[in-house]
């Protein structure tokens, strides 16, 4: 089992920059990718940017360019930079990490405002 402990996030202004953070704990050579979605109020839960064990990273079109997701070696922590940061990425953030086999485990969730 694995287990994961979020932390970043807050209030930020529209321009402003936020760092994320997930470390892993536990069986974490059955871990295949871990990344950070997001869930605004009324919308569903969207991938907001994935790292997979060989580094092949993911991202949603709307971060591309502005956000940057790395890992440590040895693995156990994803940081999530956040750069110009819009009011549109508002929302809860969750770390998930996805094992061999497909089992998910997600955080707790940690929020991200962007407002002036």
């Amino acid at each position: 089992q694995v287990q994961v402990v979020e932390s970043g996030g807050g209030l930020v202004q529209p321009g402003g920059s936020l760092g994320l953070s997930c470390a892993a704990s536990g069986r974490l050579f059955t871990i295949y990718a871990m990344g950070w979605h997001r869930q605004a109020p009324g919308k569903e839960r969207e991938l907001v940017a994935q790292i997979t064990r060989d580094d092949r990273v993911t991202y949603h079109d709307s971060a591309k360019g502005r956000f940057t997701i790395s890992k440590n070696n040895p693995w156990n922590t994803v940081h999530l930079q956040m750069n110009s940061l819009k009011p549109e990425d508002t929302a809860a953030y969750y770390c998930q990490v996805v094992l061999f086999g497909g089992t998910t485990t997600w955080g707790q969730g940690t929020q991200v405002t962007v407002s002036s």
